[in-house]
């Protein structure tokens, strides 16, 4: 069981990987079309989503995973609203609402390392 979940663990963590580096070009090899501009970004984020998976499917990663998410999650999103990419009325708050996840999954993280 655990062989299988460390597989399934690695192997979602590369597919997110590649969501993340080259997006276009894993949706042409797996569903052989090209992504719309607007399907890139979404895209990303499910490739972050997908790694923050495997770092949760991983023993004792929980916690790592939801912190990986919120980290990259707020990075990109503050990345797409100061480039100018795609902005919706929702980005900055959702940006806001990922930093204070961030910081109160840390505090978690520090407790939890504190407890140990």
């Amino acid at each position: 069981m655990k062989n299988a979940l460390v597989l399934a663990a690695l192997s979602e963590a590369a597919t997110g990987l590649a969501l993340l580096i080259a997006p276009s070009l894993v949706a042409r090899l797996l569903l052989g079309e090209e992504l719309s501009a607007i399907a890139i970004p979404v895209a990303r984020v499910a490739g972050i989503a997908l790694i923050a998976l495997g770092i949760a499917c991983w023993p004792g990663g929980a916690l790592a995973g939801m912190m990986t998410y919120s980290v990259a999650v707020t990075v990109y999103l503050a990345y797409l609203g100061f480039t100018g990419g795609s902005t919706g009325i929702f980005l900055w708050p959702a940006v806001i609402l990922h930093v204070i996840l961030t910081v109160l999954l840390a505090r978690a993280v520090h407790g939890e390392q504190i407890a140990v």
